[in-house]
């Protein structure tokens, strides 16, 4: 059985025609779909579970010898926050975002009706079960190709800092006896499988900034980091 025209664009999307069209549709189906209770376990079981399990890994490779490559005088104290940064949830979802992925997840009723195409979770794991499809059909050499073209950019511009802009703007907010930062959606535009979030987050003395982004933890995420630039921190 052929590929459905979205899943042949989704294909053409991600720059790689399967061999095995059926590793693409089990790299789509979320659990909720795929005719087995979560627990039922056993050979038959189609969903996504154990493809996003080996993807993780194929995933966490390919960025370990991309993160080496591009910095081969950086020790493994600045390589660390790089990779955890690339591979984590956040990331692949906004990867999946930007590919569409989302468009193309095989979901249960349930689930769809419940904004399943736009769960973080969900978009992550389907990533990286995407990425494990690519491996098992056509080798490690292409799965690298397609992680760096669909990573792109984000590995250059991954930080050296371990801490994270919200950890580090509620320290200092602690450490001058204010409460935790807040944080609030002021907009959501754009389609659901690519939404933009405007976040503002406000310290207890007043002070605030508004970033946007594609999920709402990049959003808050970037606007402590420019509120930390604001105040100094």
């Amino acid at each position: 059985m052929s590929l459905s025209a979205a899943l042949a664009a989704f294909s053409e999307r991600l720059g790689h025609r399967f061999s095995d069209e059926d590793l693409l549709r089990r790299a789509v189906t979320h659990g909720s779909a795929s005719g087995m209770s979560p627990a039922g376990g056993g050979a038959g079981r189609e969903d996504n579970q154990r493809l996003e399990f080996l993807g993780d890994r194929v995933l966490g490779l390919v960025m370990a010898e991309a993160l080496l490559a591009a910095d081969r005088e950086a020790r493994e104290g600045q390589i660390a926050p790089r990779f955890n940064t690339l591979v984590r949830r956040e990331t692949c979802a906004e990867v999946a975002r930007d590919s569409g992925l989302g468009e193309v997840l095989r979901l249960g009723r349930s689930e769809a009706l419940s904004g399943g195409r736009r769960k973080e979770a969900l978009l992550a794991d389907a990533m990286e079960a995407v990425i494990a499809a690519i491996y098992l059909d056509a080798g490690l050499e292409v799965a690298r190709e397609v992680v760096l073209r669909l990573w792109g950019p984000r590995i250059a511009a991954a930080p050296d800092d371990a801490r994270d802009a919200k950890t580090a703007l509620q320290e200092w907010a602690q450490a001058r006896g204010q409460t935790v930062p807040a944080y609030g959606v002021i907009a959501r535009e754009g389609p659901d499988h690519q939404p933009l979030f405007t976040i503002e987050v406000r310290l207890e003395s007043g002070q605030t900034a508004r970033a946007e982004a594609r999920s709402k933890r990049l959003a808050e995420h970037a606007a402590a980091a420019k509120l930390l630039k604001d105040i100094g921190g």
